[in-house]
């Protein structure tokens, strides 16, 4: 990463568009670069944001997205229903994390404020990103821990970001299923 380039310009260039609030990096790859970003649950325009960890990963998001498209979240979501420990888990995730973001929304805010779990959800896996940010940002989490072992090691061998204005460099592309 070039010394010109602070963590809000990395993001930019991972994410495709300029961060819509501050942010905070919660966790980083083996190259120093941005993995997961904290946002607050009011975004800078007063719209309500239940997604507390952002996966900015371009490597991770790929690799998600064929997991998405393959039915990742209707097996996710039917291993929760299934599976009664899971399930306890699972809640238990669901909980703590719709806690931590409540917790930051400022005591005088009289405006509209998130609802739900992980990726907003009122019940049930919506989006598998969001798990695999809640693990890699540290926190115990059934659905993010199993798609971790899917797409891990990363093994980037060359940072997604290397100066400003330039996109990723991995050699992982997107591919539409058959």
């Amino acid at each position: 990463m070039s010394s010109k380039m602070d963590d809000r310009d990395v993001v930019e260039i991972q994410i495709g568009r300029p961060p819509r609030s501050v942010i905070r990096v919660r966790t980083r790859c083996h190259l120093g670069l941005p993995v997961v970003i904290d946002v607050p649950p009011i975004l800078d325009d007063g719209t309500p944001f239940p997604t507390t960890h952002w996966l900015t990963c371009p490597l991770a998001v790929v690799r998600i997205s064929r997991l998405e498209s393959a039915g990742g979240v209707r097996d996710a979501d039917s291993r929760v229903r299934s599976d009664p420990d899971v399930a306890a888990a699972f809640a238990v995730s669901m909980r703590r994390y719709e806690a931590a973001r409540d917790a930051q929304i400022p005591a005088d805010w009289d405006g509209p404020t998130p609802t739900g779990g992980i990726a907003g959800s009122s019940g049930g896996v919506k989006c598998l990103h969001a798990h695999y940010a809640d693990t890699a940002a540290g926190n115990q989490n059934p659905i993010g821990e199993d798609v971790a072992a899917s797409i891990e090691p990363l093994g980037c061998t060359v940072g997604c970001v290397a100066d400003v204005g330039e996109g990723p460099t991995h050699n992982e592309q997107w591919v539409e299923p058959l």
